[in-house]
């Protein structure tokens, strides 16, 4: 029997794994042992943490009445594996952070009777952390403020923060880049892990409609999906601006030190590390995310003063080019988001989280165990040493 071991249950997307990632970081660094338990999607975990991941089946709802049994074979087969899992680990407690993939270990959690610590990256409670909300022994919010929790829900909920990579809280020890009317404006474009195609749409011709004394001072550094490089290039060409294009930044932590402001989607992550890093943003939310949290995430920081929400559907070129107008001619307006942004930002996210977990795992207590299931096949149940990094 493990005693005191803490089971991480993460989805196979970025938003899901980073923190989860964190959280393991500070847990092993105060000699807590540690395991987590993905789907194939998320079985690359950082590989410099050398905790044990453990992969089920588990999957996304799918249309149609074929794909939805297919989707509640897949969870229930997780369900079953997840179960042999508990048996095998007798973990302390559980953390889920989301995503279908955590579905079905909570599941197991809860029919095991074991204590569980939801974690939610959003300004909206995800649908996988809803099922599970109204008997969570406690939930870890990133946001002030977080929508369709369980009416009773407050005495367990915790403020913590949104866990991310320690070199983004490096970013905050520089400093805001010194910023003058008429000095050089570093502005740093990124749309999430694939890019935005609306991105290197609008931004070259947004600069094309800017006065020629402003765009001699704008140096673009932007995050383009392969195929919108061309696109993209020609663009910032025409406009006569210094533009640094590549499909992914090995050397983000820098690039967003250097930046005045961000533009950007409003994912978890990107929130979270734009509050941390103190860098202002110009938010335009993906329209078509689920629950529209990234609206929700974007409104709660625009509402701080820390960055300007603008809806895809008014996001023309002639729109962002007035708001870049406005804040090159008024710099102070940048240097005063900067600090909202840097007051809203919890670099001591994965402490915060780590000291609710150590709670609630010391108070754990190992419950009578769960039917056998030794006859069930576990196909997927790998034990690896090397997790993935992001």
């Amino acid at each position: 029997m493990t005693q005191g071991l803490v089971l991480l249950a993460a989805g196979g997307t970025g938003g899901h794994i980073f923190p989860a990632e964190a959280l393991a970081r500070e847990l092993v660094a105060r000699g807590r042992a540690v395991a987590l338990v993905t789907d194939k999607r998320g079985g690359a975990f950082g590989d410099d943490l050398g905790v044990p991941v453990h992969r089920i089946r588990a999957s996304s709802m799918q249309r149609g009445l074929r794909g939805k049994a297919r989707t509640g074979l897949e969870l229930a087969i997780g369900a079953w594996q997840a179960r042999a899992l508990l048996n095998q680990l007798k973990p302390a407690m559980i953390v889920g952070f989301g995503g279908y993939p955590s579905l079905p270990t909570l599941f197991a959690a809860r029919r095991a009777g074991l204590p569980y610590v939801l974690h939610e990256q959003n300004a909206v409670l995800g649908r996988a952390n809803r099922l599970f909300a109204k008997h969570a022994t406690r939930i870890a919010t990133s946001f002030e403020n977080v929508t369709m929790l369980p009416e009773g829900a407050d005495a367990r909920i915790t403020l913590t923060g949104n866990p991310t990579r320690p070199a983004i809280a490096g970013v905050a020890m520089v400093g805001y880049p010194k910023l003058t009317s008429d000095g050089r404006l570093n502005i740093l474009v990124v749309g999430g892990s694939q890019g935005a195609h609306i991105f290197s749409e609008i931004v070259p011709a947004a600069l094309a409609h800017m006065p020629e004394n402003l765009r001699k001072r704008i140096s673009i550094a932007q995050q383009c999906r392969a195929d919108d490089l061309p696109e993209a290039k020609s663009g910032f060409a025409r406009s006569g601006v210094t533009a640094e294009l590549a499909t992914f930044f090995q050397d983000m932590p820098s690039r967003l030190a250097a930046a005045h402001i961000v533009i950007a989607r409003a994912g978890a992550s990107t929130c979270a590390e734009l509050t941390v890093a103190g860098r202002p943003a110009i938010l335009v939310p993906y329209p078509f995310a689920m629950d529209d949290h990234q609206a929700a995430n974007a409104e709660q920081i625009a509402a701080s003063g820390a960055a300007w929400s603008i809806p895809q559907r008014a996001l023309t070129p002639m729109a962002l080019a007035t708001r870049l107008e406005n804040l090159m001619t008024a710099p102070s307006g940048l240097e005063k988001a900067a600090d909202a942004a840097r007051a809203l930002g919890r670099a001591d996210a994965a402490q915060r989280l780590a000291d609710l977990v150590e709670q609630v795992a010391s108070r754990a207590t190992r419950p009578v165990e769960t039917q056998s299931v030794e006859a069930l096949p576990v196909e997927g149940l790998e034990r690896r040493t090397a997790l993935a990094a992001e």
